[in-house]
């Protein structure tokens, strides 16, 4: 029984890696597409507010 759980304990490091690697791994691109459309309003807004100021 005792080597029973010593073979089980790499088993689950195993699968926790596993897991843990998939997660890591996961697809987090949707979020890019929103911080580049909110970069390019404020590059807009920072060229609005400069282009009609004379000013410095």
């Amino acid at each position: 029984m005792a080597a029973l759980a010593w073979l089980l304990i790499p088993f689950f490091a195993a699968v926790g890696g596993a897991i843990w690697a998939s997660w890591a791994a996961r697809n987090r691109t949707t979020g890019d597409v929103t911080e580049l459309a909110g970069y390019a309003r404020f590059r807009d807004a920072m060229e609005k507010s400069h282009s009609g100021s004379g000013a410095l």
